[in-house]
């Protein structure tokens, strides 16, 4: 099966699903990059319901072609670290090749169903595949309540070149000044984030601009937690693991730059 094939039996067969669950079916487009978004939007609104294994195996083929199309993996080789094992590097969180990747989740924990949308969770549950969020809803059953701000979870990476996703719920802020609570809340995802990665032996970690996005935490504060926080539990611990800030605009990049002290 060819990559095409496989785009044009996924979106087949999740319009079969939908069909079945009383779902609407839009129609195929011919275009490939049409064809690429639906298949994102039926994955994205696509409820934690079990899947057929044909449909995981041709996904997981489909997704395994998709990374080499998007530009491929991304490694600790391809980034310059700092002498206390800090790096900061721009671009595309579900290409990095870290042993894990933090993930900015909602209190739900199931990832965002908004069809194509934007925010960082979105697109870390779609080139992940449809096996984290059965995963994420296992767990969040088991729980029995919504994920608490400042905690995080951790799952398999599936089809990213992750091996695992620690997900956290960020303070909510809309672009107001953060709180002193906020701070402590924001200061909470990373330091959750770095003890439960230490507890599971991973070697490196790759955080996202956590809240800073759809949670509305200003930038240049958010990354000033996120820097000071990293740093002292990396003092404190005396931790080897690898921290890599991945950002996507370029404000927040020069931020990190300038906050780390990179030069050039």
């Amino acid at each position: 099966m060819t990559q095409d094939e496989r785009r044009v039996w996924l979106i087949r067969a999740l319009e079969e699903e939908r069909r079945a669950w009383g779902g609407d079916t839009p129609d195929v487009s011919d275009d490939a990059e049409g064809q690429r978004l639906l298949l994102r939007a039926l994955v994205n609104v696509r409820p934690p319901e079990p899947a057929d294994p044909e449909l995981l195996r041709v996904q997981d083929a489909y997704l395994r072609e998709r990374l080499a199309e998007r530009g491929g993996a991304v490694g600790e080789k391809d980034m310059s670290f700092s002498p206390e094992g800090i790096a900061v590097w721009r671009g595309d969180i579900t290409r990095l090749a870290a042993d894990g990747i933090v993930n900015a989740a909602n209190s739900q924990m199931l990832g965002c169903f908004v069809p194509n949308h934007r925010c960082i969770d979105n697109a870390i549950q779609t080139y992940a595949g449809i096996q984290m969020r059965l995963e994420c809803a296992r767990q969040m059953a088991a729980q029995g309540h919504k994920e608490p701000t400042g905690r995080a979870k951790i799952t398999p990476g599936y089809n990213l070149p992750a091996a695992h996703v620690l997900h956290t719920v960020g303070p909510t802020v809309g672009g107001a000044i953060p709180s002193p609570h906020d701070r402590a809340l924001l200061d909470s995802c990373y330091t959750s984030c770095l003890e439960l990665a230490h507890e599971r032996g991973l070697a490196s970690l790759a955080f996202c601009c956590i809240s800073t996005g759809e949670f509305g935490y200003p930038n240049r504060e958010a990354a000033q937690v996120a820097v000071a926080t990293v740093r002292d539990w990396k003092r404190q611990t005396n931790s080897k693991m690898k921290v890599i800030f991945d950002v996507f605009k370029p404000v927040d990049y020069d931020i990190y730059r300038g906050l780390l002290g990179v030069r050039g």
